[in-house]
């Protein structure tokens, strides 16, 4: 079974991100959405809040499977057994950055091969930090969202 380890933040996790994982199941058998664990970093939604929206929004596809961790993402995706980490790559910024982090990877994990996939034009535009500061603003964010999640609904729970 080949198994991919897709990582970031998810901070919220956005309609770019649903449109990544969707073509990394066409890849492979199955697809761990790992969440990084950044303590350091100021979030919108806790560890636990990103979890759910992304285990409810994912609660029919049984090849989905949602992990959170700290440390090195390649530790997570071998102890998840993967057999490659998945990042998505909007334009040549990213495209620089992954190239960074592909090599940082192959020289602590030889036996971890990273796929890189283009975000598809039609989400490209959309990273977590313009859904965050479009909410900052009041403005309605459901549009970035993948269909159906209300994140609001996550934000109040969270504060609850």
């Amino acid at each position: 079974m080949a198994v991919a380890l897709f990582p970031g933040s998810f901070d919220p996790f956005t309609r770019g991100h649903a449109a990544l994982v969707e073509q990394a199941l066409r890849l492979f058998d199955k697809v761990v959405i790992g969440i990084g664990d950044n303590i350091a970093k100021h979030s919108l939604l806790s560890i636990e809040a990103r979890r759910r929206l992304i285990e409810d929004f994912y609660a029919a596809e049984e090849r989905v499977e949602v992990v959170v961790y700290r440390g090195f993402t390649g530790d997570c995706a071998l102890e998840c057994g993967a057999d490659a980490i998945v990042r998505g790559v909007r334009n040549s910024i990213d495209f620089e950055y992954e190239k960074t982090m592909q090599a940082a990877n192959r020289r602590l994990f030889p036996d971890l091969v990273t796929v890189l996939l283009m975000t598809p034009s039609e989400v490209s535009d959309i990273a977590s930090s313009t859904v965050r500061e479009v909410l900052a603003f009041g403005r309605d964010v459901a549009d970035l969202m993948p269909e159906g999640v209300d994140l609001k609904r996550y934000i109040a729970e969270d504060k609850n």
